[in-house]
Formats: structure tokens, sequence, C-alpha cells
């Protein structure tokens, strides 16, 4: 198997590395918009690079693994299912709602694979969530909250270009909420404060937010993000049920640390960021693709799950601008 990879930042070096030692993968074509980045990745693993993305299809390859800038997501995903090739995509298919609708009506009439990259579905932690759920170990389910703390915030140049905070750190939150709870969310009430550095108010953003949302059956559950958590980066979703409540999360590494006198003590060594946090996700979310190309397995994640995460994203966004509780009726693609 020959596969393209488009985007050679740090996601796209760890997908790399991880094809490269995948048995059923016999070789790489590397490219990225900056091509000494990629000519110099593709020396390191013993690699093909390419000067462009034109080459990636007129070469020939099985499938295209997509870790380029967020604004090419949609267009190199259509162009991947006008060439009939099986994709894997990092989120957002696009920043906005007509592109990622269009970009999945392209997928469709091609009949190909998108496979998104919600690295969360793939990590034990949540895995063990959504068992216990739908196992019905909880009971009732009438709370869930979720945490999503950067350690860092990112450049100043990559603001204005994210999407936002809604779009940008909490989507993952949104896929897994829906995705360990199995239900829709069907309204949300979102703020957020700028009260952190100037970049985030020149950009129009927020460096932390705050969303409740209403999940179908009527459970409860917070969404919260900050780009400013000095103490270590933090992933944890907790759901409390009539019967038991547990926690994704929380280990010997949780920058969290207990007031009580019996409480665990701090964390010697704290999570710095998402690719320490997640990497054996990121791995085995790979590995799945190679799978769903040969026909070994179901797609885990395909793209219309990326749209109901950005129809909640995209609530949240006009939750915080109008001030008002959003139903997701408002908010385009419900059917898609």
């Amino acid at each position: 198997m020959r596969i393209g990879v488009i985007g050679t930042g740090r996601i796209g070096t760890i997908h790399a590395n991880t094809l490269r030692r995948h048995r059923e993968v016999g070789s790489l074509i590397l490219t990225d918009a900056n091509p000494a980045r990629a000519q110099e990745l593709a020396l390191r693993l013993g690699e093909t690079a390419a000067p462009g993305v034109d080459e990636i299809f007129r070469w020939g390859v099985d499938a295209v693994v997509i870790t380029a800038s967020t604004a090419a997501h949609a267009e190199l995903i259509g162009r991947a299912a006008r060439a009939g090739l099986p994709v894997f995509c990092e989120k957002p298919i696009a920043l906005d709602l007509p592109g990622t609708l269009h970009a999945l009506a392209e997928v469709e009439a091609a009949g190909t694979v998108l496979q998104m990259g919600f690295q969360r579905r793939f990590d034990t932690g949540y895995l063990g969530a959504r068992e216990a759920v739908h196992a019905g170990r909880l009971g009732r389910l009438h709370t869930v909250r979720t945490v999503t703390s950067d350690q860092t915030p990112p450049p100043a140049d990559w603001l204005p270009v994210s999407g936002g905070i809604f779009r940008d750190d909490l989507m993952h939150d949104y896929d897994a909420l829906r995705w360990v709870t199995g239900r829709e969310v069907t309204q949300v009430y979102a703020t957020g404060s700028d009260a952190g550095p100037p970049m985030f108010r020149a950009a129009g953003d927020v460096d932390t937010a705050a969303a409740v949302l209403t999940l179908e059956g009527g459970t409860l559950a917070t969404a919260t993000a900050t780009r400013m958590n000095g103490a270590g980066y933090d992933v944890r979703m907790e759901l409390a049920g009539e019967l038991d409540q547990i926690v994704v999360g929380l280990d010997d590494r949780t920058p969290i640390a207990s007031t009580e006198p019996t409480g665990p003590p701090a964390a010697d060594k704290p999570w710095s960021g998402f690719l320490e946090r997640f990497a054996p996700s990121y791995e085995a979310e790979l590995i799945a693709f190679v799978e769903v190309v040969r026909g070994e397995r179901a797609n885990p994640c395909d793209g219309r799950e990326a749209l109901q995460a950005l129809r909640v994203a995209e609530a949240c966004d006009l939750s915080l601008r109008e001030r008002r509780p959003v139903h997701l009726a408002e908010i385009a693609g419900a059917h898609v």
C-alpha cells in the first residue's frame, strides 16, 4: 500500500512515522506547503518527497492522509474523492458549514471513504467510559462535565485562522460527548472571557470559554476550555448517573492538586500537551485507517460525525455572540 501524506508539520510527522512502521504500508509520498520540510522528513524516514499536491495524485497512491492547514482540508477532501481515494483527515473538514457540506457531498457522490481524526475515540479512558454508559453501569445519566485546558496559548498568528476556541479547542469535546453518551446535543448556552493576553481580543476570540449543553433525554453537560492553564495540559470527562460516576483523564499526570489533607499529591510530571497525552490514540486511529482502506473494518468516524461536532461549535459561537440559548435545530446540516 502506498499512502500520500499532505502536510508534514507536528501531526503529519507523527502520522508518517506511524504509517512507516505499519507492515501493510509499503511506501509513503510526503508533501507540504513548505517543500523543504517535506524533503527533510522524507530523508529522515527513507521515503519520497513530492514537490506539491499535484504529484501526490499524479504519481499514484492508494489513500491520502490530510494534515495540511485547516483552510485546505475541504478542497483536498474533494480532490481525493474525485480521484476515488479513501481519505483520513484531521478535524475539521472546514471552519464553516457550507464548506463542510460541500466536501461531504463530494465524498458521498464519489462513494469513497472519509475518516476523521477525532483521536479521543481511540483513547483507553474514553473507550471505557463509552462502554460503561452503554452497558447501563451508571444508570440514568444526569450530568457530564468536560474539560480541555491548554498549558500555553497558541501563536498569535494562529488565532485569526483557528476558527475560535469553540471550533478549535472544544470540537474534540463535542465529538467525545456525542460518542461516549450516544446522545445528540439539542441546545447550548455559551459564554467566554477575553481577560487574558490582548492577542485574543485582537483576533476576536476568547481565551476561556464555557458552554452548558442539553442532551437528548435531559442529560445536562458542561464543556469548558482555556488556553491559559499554567499547571499543565488537562483533558477530562466526568460522567455522573443515578447508580455510579466515573472520570476519564484522572491519573498521576493530571495537572490538578487536592487541598484535602489525605488527597492525592500534585503530579510530578504533568501532561504538557495533546501530542504527549494522546500519543497512543494518534497511532491507533491511523492503524484503524489502514484497516478501513484494506476493507478489514468499518469506518470508525466518518465525515458526518465532524459535521455534527461543527454544528455544536456553530451553535456555541452564535450563543456567545447573541447572548442567548441556541437550539441545534437552528443550525444547518441536521439531516445530512
